[in-house]
């Protein structure tokens, strides 16, 4: 932390830091302990910041939007790579990264989130000339994908209505922040077995199956976690299928969210009717933790200079918003708070950057500087105003 210390007296604060030495050892550290037959997939929503890094350590990327298409070419990340996932993919969009490509079948993976979809990937990919790989996305119950009804018709015409699409298999995702590895076991049975069932009944062959772990990430002081136990148990559920197909884990949270961190400087104190406020230049704009719960729970943080004498009080960490929602942390102990003092928040790699409600009062989106796996500190972002974009 001493180093991140150094950085943000460099380059200020708010500010984001996105080590990708924690992110590099985080994959190995997950590729370590799930079965060597499974491949990985970084969802790029999680930080697009670490993209071209974790490109190097992960078999897939997968992408929601044009934007993130956008960004993986800057980076130099072919289609071969990528999946092209989203629920709303524009017929533009999709001939363009079809164009990107000259293999055929089109380098990459598409994935097919309705009918409507499926129509318009055969639609250009006939235009082009080319067959694509694809995914169809089953739901699990809620606005992506489709139900079994609907991918069964698909696989049922895939040769007369769709001859241009390749379809390998099953892309399956139920949300993030899961907990339970009884409802990987359920979620895990139910997809295996709905595509033995397609297999007995239409004779199609599911090769690939790409899921959605939604591994959970625990964000607060006093959560206990044994994660090691966790994987280790996580395995085992999801050895079974990857000896019957090829098997890839869609990871985004799990990845990113440990080679994060978010400065931001302490700029007034006040105390009103009994109750300690700290305002903070950065705010509920810039730092998002899923579950935070109204800021009553306390996350993990450090904070410069350290203090060791005098006794603590509780107060009250709020950003920069004239919203009275816009609170860190409530009753924070904390021993003689200053203004200048400096709080770096942990565990801020995964959406924090891209998540918060960054135009609302026209505030400045803060510098992002990454930490290359060589040590050397980046700035990859300066400062923005967004009055040109609300004006």
């Amino acid at each position: 932390m001493e180093s991140a210390i150094k950085t943000v007296e460099k380059y200020g604060t708010p500010l984001f830091i996105f080590d990708e030495r924690v992110l590099a050892e985080r994959i190995k550290s997950l590729r370590k302990r799930l079965p060597e037959e499974v491949d990985l997939c970084y969802a790029v929503k999680a930080n697009t910041f670490v993209t071209a890094c974790a490109a190097k350590y992960v078999e897939r990327l997968e992408i929601c939007s044009p934007g993130e298409y956008d960004i993986c070419k800057k980076y130099g990340i072919g289609n071969r790579q990528t999946v092209i996932s989203g629920v709303n993919k524009t017929e533009e969009y999709i001939k363009r990264v079809i164009a990107d490509t000259v293999s055929n079948p089109a380098e990459g993976i598409f994935t097919a989130e309705s009918v409507r979809q499926a129509d318009m990937l055969e639609k250009a990919a006939g235009e082009a000339g080319k067959n694509l790989n694809v995914l169809l996305r089953l739901s699990s119950g809620n606005q992506f994908g489709m139900d079994e009804a609907e991918l069964k018709a698909i696989v049922c015409r895939n040769r007369e209505k769709y001859p241009h699409l390749c379809i390998k298999g099953i892309q399956y995702f139920s949300g993030t922040q899961k907990h339970s590895l009884k409802k990987d076991a359920r979620e895990i049975a139910y997809v295996n077995e709905f595509m033995d069932r397609l297999y007995e009944e239409t004779g199609f062959v599911c090769e690939e199956l790409e899921y959605g772990t939604g591994f959970p990430v625990f964000y607060f002081q006093g959560e206990a976690f044994d994660e090691d136990s966790f994987l280790k148990d996580f395995s085992e559920l999801i050895r079974l299928s990857s000896l019957k197909r090829k098997t890839v884990l869609e990871i985004g949270r799990s990845i990113a969210a440990g080679c994060g961190s978010y400065a931001s400087r302490v700029v007034d104190l006040k105390t009103v009717k009994g109750q300690n406020y700290a305002i903070l230049d950065g705010g509920i704009n810039q730092l998002v933790y899923y579950g935070q719960t109204m800021a009553m729970k306390h996350p993990y943080y450090k904070r410069f200079p350290e203090k060791k004498d005098g006794g603590e009080e509780n107060w009250n960490l709020c950003g920069s918003l004239c919203t009275v929602n816009d609170i860190l942390v409530k009753q924070l102990p904390i021993k003689k708070l200053e203004a200048g003092d400096i709080f770096i928040f942990k565990n801020t790699g995964a959406y924090s950057a891209t998540e918060g409600i960054a135009l609302f009062l026209s505030r400045q989106l803060p510098r992002v500087v990454r930490i290359k796996e060589s040590g050397e500190a980046e700035l990859v972002r300066e400062a923005f105003e967004t009055s040109v974009l609300n004006s």
